[in-house]
């Protein structure tokens, strides 16, 4: 899409302020100051930014909700136009905002690149599922007033937005799943505003996301509160969030504990109200045995790749490889073992998390029957982890819940199984996960196809041949999965299929025509795929199709 001229005269922010967004203006907070902080030295990082008062929070709600009409009335082609507004002008000011999430979150300047870029291009695939239309979910049933055995009336169904969204940013994805992030890219195009809580850790990336949004959403004319973004230390201000009336539904990434207590305090109000929370998985890895006879040695390698990639930080990293006992698991064993005990390990996000990681790691190590296989080194670094992996017999991890806990960083468990009978026991005594890996020669396919159904239940993705960190933004994948992996696994956070989480279905019966939403009517004016009587198409409903 070719933008229009901007009507703003003042230049693109490109340094941080110190200021939140609420509404379309910048506005700084009056409560206690929150800074983010280098995670090489554990310095603090300018400028500070004054935490949101109530009256500020109160505000941001007021303000989405006036904008809640106006907005969810814009035709999909305007909120397509805004979404990709957005894109452009973080592409435009990509270089700023690599720098500042370098300086806040350590991460390589090159990932953060790519990340700009699927934010950029997952705000643009909503906008190309905007126009397509099968997101509405358009059905037509025709009256049949002498159908049998009775009589049929005239119904008619489309999706609307649910309202308000309020969405929490990740640390572990500074960019694609925290400010303009999966979760507001499809709140905002299924016509919900959205009111985010910026995530502590990259304070100054999350204030130039925000202030891209207002601009955009200034440049297409959308309503004032359509975006807001706010910031605070601790639990105060998400809780004022999610306990507001006027959010309709909420939008998280983060620990399982956190995750917990959001939807605790949504199902707790007076009309509680759905949490979309991707929380915890350990994303088991199964090594059959002829993949492990034939390649045990390079799927060694590979897996202390995936294991250390991004220091452990991605929601997908292989914490878990479950795998039968025997010369195939041993050569997989050595190579891993001596991956991760060369590997020089890495600066993680913040010193916080680096603390809980190491705890996590050393409580699990801890745990009856747990040997540690490596360690590699731990950089200097205030916020520094080191890759580690541990062992355990097949029969003490099916005893164990407990050596399912998440150790969020590069620490991953394999278990030794005696035989098939204690891996399949081992695959029944899992937790939902967001992804399950299987690597399988042909000779393996008779107990893979055993294990699949077992997955299925289990997992949200499964994944053949490959490693589980990655995630491809399209219309296909699924980033969710049974709990605790979401607290519902009926959706997914990432791909086209997430628009779904902040729609809810409408009957239309015998509603006069003139009354119709356009999405509906027997003409199809806007051209959207619908079901016409149980068929599938864009077709307009043939005038004699009610006789």
């Amino acid at each position: 899409m070719k933008r229009k001229e901007t009507l703003v005269s003042a230049p693109p922010q490109t340094c941080p302020t110190g200021a939140m967004v609420i509404g379309a203006e910048p506005v700084i907070g009056t409560g206690e100051e929150v800074r983010s902080a280098d995670p090489r030295t554990g310095a603090a990082i300018g400028p500070a930014y004054p935490a949101a008062s109530v009256e500020q929070v109160e505000r941001a709600c007021a303000l989405a909700a006036q904008a809640f009409p106006v907005f969810r009335a814009t035709t999909a082609e305007r909120r397509a136009e805004f979404l990709e507004c957005i894109a452009d002008l973080l592409d435009e000011r990509r270089e700023a905002l690599v720098e500042r999430a370098h300086l806040e979150t350590a991460l390589p300047r090159p990932r953060l690149t790519g990340e700009v870029g699927r934010t950029s291009g997952q705000l643009r695939l909503f906008a190309a599922e905007l126009r397509a239309g099968t997101w509405q979910g358009a059905r037509i049933d025709p009256a049949r007033p002498g159908g049998a055995p009775l009589p049929r009336p005239d119904i008619r169904q489309r999706r609307i937005p649910l309202g308000p969204v309020a969405v929490f940013g990740a640390s572990n994805f500074p960019l694609a799943f925290s400010t303009a992030g999966g979760d507001t890219a499809s709140a905002l195009a299924a016509g919900c505003p959205v009111v985010v809580k910026a995530h502590p850790a990259h304070l100054g990336t999350a204030e130039l996301a925000a202030r891209a949004i207002a601009d955009a959403a200034a440049e297409t004319g959308m309503p004032e509160g359509v975006f807001s973004q706010l910031v605070g230390s601790g639990t105060e201000i998400g809780a004022r969030l999610v306990s507001d009336p006027r959010i309709r539904a909420v939008g998280f990434t983060g620990s399982r504990g956190g995750g917990l207590a959001i939807a605790a305090a949504a199902a707790a109000r007076p009309v509680p109200i759905p949490v979309y929370a991707e929380m915890s998985s350990i994303n088991p890895v199964l090594l059959l045995p002829a993949a492990l006879g034939s390649r045990g040695a390079e799927l060694g390698d590979a897996f202390a790749g995936s294991l250390t990639l991004g220091a452990g930080q991605f929601c997908t990293n292989p914490g878990l490889v479950l795998a039968v006992d025997g010369p195939g698991l041993d050569a997989f064993t050595r190579a891993a073992a001596d991956a991760v005990a060369t590997n020089a390990g890495a600066t993680m996000l913040t010193t916080g998390i680096a603390d809980h990681y190491a705890t996590a790691g050393d409580t699990l190590t801890a745990r009856d029957g747990v040997d540690e296989l490596a360690r590699g080194s731990r950089p200097g670094d205030a916020a520094g982890g080191c890759a580690r992996l541990l062992t355990v017999a097949g029969a003490r991890f099916v005893a164990d819940p407990k050596l399912q806990a998440e150790v969020f960083g590069a620490t991953s468990l394999l278990v030794r199984c005696a035989d098939t009978t204690e891996l399949t026991a081992a695959v029944c005594a899992l937790e939902g996960q967001l992804t399950a890996t299987v690597h399988a020669d042909e000779a393996d396919y008779p107990l893979a196809a055993k294990l699949l159904p077992l997955l299925e239940e289990r997992a949200g993705r499964i994944l053949f041949d490959g490693w589980p960190t990655g995630v491809e933004v399209g219309h296909a994948m699924v980033h969710g999965g049974p709990f605790p992996a979401t607290t519902d696994p009926r959706s997914t956070s990432v791909g086209t299929l997430a628009i779904e989480r902040f729609l809810r279905p409408v009957a239309y019966q015998d509603v006069p025509a003139g009354l119709l939403p356009a999405e509906v009517r027997d003409d199809n004016p806007v051209g959207v795929w619908r079901r016409l009587d149980g068929e599938p198409g864009r077709d307009a409903l043939a005038a004699d199709s009610a006789d």
